[in-house]
């Protein structure tokens, strides 16, 4: 076996009240893909912070090692000198900027004073034409999809002659297609030599990229393991410390109602909407009823409409063109937000950081936000005791993995952000309940969590509609699945007609073949 080209021995990171890594250690072998699992919380952006001179040397205990000589990152600058390149889920990009621009960004080739534009677009696009990347380097980063985003990171990163990529879930916001146009390239990566750890709660792109897997729990190294002698359940079963024999545990009680006899909750009937006044129709005929108890999946190719759909029924999103919904037996004609959480309807939306949290406030701020009228007294003063129960109340049940509600919710990890964020909704006391992926960049533990609140809550009666892009997920957690293309519904399926070729088929408009 050759030696490390990084070494992590006995690290240990504190921070006020928590101990987020407790003797860590991991080695990455050159020319291999080292996979790092563990729910949120467990530890794996702690040790990319450090790995990348996040957190400087002097912040922490214990030894890195690069080429077996002891390294003291200071800064990003001091990692990134020794060839390790982190790329986040928040992308380093700015929107405004070319491709050229971001690829050479802070080390422009210059002529005299000035910028060599001609050598920089002419070098950006050898770049990109060696990533097989079908991309103009003047095309403005706002206007590329979130995987070729992506892919703009790692070219970037290579040109910088990077040794070691960390890849901190990079496929959570990518469709099918993109993961595979990912892995592609990483793998010819590897080939050529390019070492990378690469982090994902999706432990089937793990086993299909990773030569081997170090779990992560509680702060803790747990087990390196070969893929090559590891299963999916060993691996489930080192990050959450127990075994876990059904990934997908619903309980359905729809069936237990007579669909034919209730009265839907919420019915919608050939719905058409514009994104705004004046524009073409972008959600076109949509009909379905959701009845109580029941979990009505929408599945669809990125793009299709899914989260534009929940996000109108909500009153956030689009001009009405056509159409009629009735919301627990009354037309809603105007929706808007305050009146569907007052109606009995919210929205927990798939970009929980930008349209689901404050994340510069207290995790008690974000989960009364929106039932402030529940503790608002005469004259408009907020019964802050009584507000502050109620948040507890959430925070337990919840399990939110924090000292208490006083903590910054932009410091939780993505699962406990998720918490708060579907807190947020359910103090509203809802009966209709919008989960526009609910798991998103989540560990199976928190997936796991969700999941049983989603029982919970059908089981009380109250109606879900789950927005999700894993189909396994979609099949497993829902009573039927309504498939979109282009804005349409392009196939509907009880679940014993549930097949991933089916769905799929119906995604890409091919119901016929289903």
């Amino acid at each position: 076996m050759p030696d490390p080209i990084l070494e992590a021995r006995a690290l240990t990171k504190r921070f006020p009240g928590v101990v987020a890594l407790k003797d860590v250690n991991f080695d990455l072998l050159p020319g291999e893909i080292h996979a790092l699992c563990g729910e949120n919380g467990a530890g794996k952006s702690t040790l990319i912070k450090l790995l990348g001179g996040i957190y400087p040397c002097g912040s922490y205990e214990g030894e890195l090692r690069v080429d077996e000589k002891t390294a003291a990152f200071c800064s990003i600058r001091d990692a990134e000198s020794a060839g390790i390149a982190v790329i986040t889920q928040e992308f380093a990009l700015v929107d405004e900027l070319s491709v050229a621009e971001n690829i050479f960004l802070g080390r422009a080739p210059r002529r005299g004073f000035r910028v060599d534009w001609l050598t920089m677009h002419r070098r950006a696009a050898e770049l990109l034409r060696d990533f097989g990347l079908d991309i103009s380097p003047e095309a403005p980063i706002r206007t590329l999809g979130i995987g070729q985003k992506q892919l703009v990171e790692i070219v970037r990163a290579m040109d910088k002659k990077s040794r070691i990529l960390v890849l901190d879930e990079p496929t959570a916001a990518l469709t099918e297609q993109e993961v595979e146009v990912l892995l592609t390239h990483l793998r010819r990566l590897r080939a050529q030599g390019t070492t990378c750890i690469y982090i994902s709660h999706k432990l089937d792109e793990v086993f299909a990229i990773a030569d081997r897997i170090t779990v992560l729990r509680d702060g803790a190294s747990v087990t390196t393991l070969a893929v090559k002698d590891a299963t999916i359940p060993l691996v489930i079963k080192h990050m959450v410390g127990r075994e876990i024999t059904d990934l997908f545990p619903r309980k359905s009680v729809a069936a237990s109602v007579s669909e034919q006899a209730a009265e839907p909750i919420l019915s919608v009937r050939s719905l058409s909407v514009a994104p705004a006044k004046g524009k073409a129709a972008f959600l076109k005929d949509i009909t379905f009823d959701l009845r109580a108890g029941e979990v009505l999946g929408f599945g669809g190719l990125m793009g299709a409409g899914r989260t534009e759909l929940l996000m109108h029924l909500f009153g956030a999103w689009g001009h009405r063109l056509g159409g009629k919904v009735t919301l627990r037996g009354q037309p809603y004609a105007r929706p808007c937000p305050g009146e569907s959480i007052r109606r009995g309807l919210v929205l927990a939306s798939e970009d929980r950081r930008r349209y689901g949290l404050i994340l510069e406030q207290e995790i008690g701020f974000n989960l009364s936000l929106s039932s402030l009228r529940e503790f608002t007294r005469l004259g408009g003063r907020i019964d802050a005791p009584a507000e502050q129960v109620r948040n507890q109340q959430f925070f337990e049940s919840l399990r939110v993995k924090a000292p208490g509600q006083h903590v910054r919710a932009g410091t939780l990890s993505g699962g406990n952000q998720q918490k708060v964020v579907l807190g947020k909704a359910l103090m509203t006391g809802p009966t209709v309940v919008m989960l526009d992926e609910p798991t998103r960049g989540i560990d199976v533990g928190a997936k796991l969590e969700v999941y049983e609140l989603i029982n919970r809550l059908t089981a009380e009666g109250k109606a879900v509609i789950l927005v999700s892009s894993e189909l396994p997920e979609l099949m497993g957690m829902s009573d039927r699945v309504l498939m979109l293309h282009e804005g349409a519904i392009g196939g509907e399926f009880t679940r014993a007609e549930f097949t991933q070729e089916r769905l799929l088929a119906a995604a890409m408009g091919h119901a016929s073949a289903a």
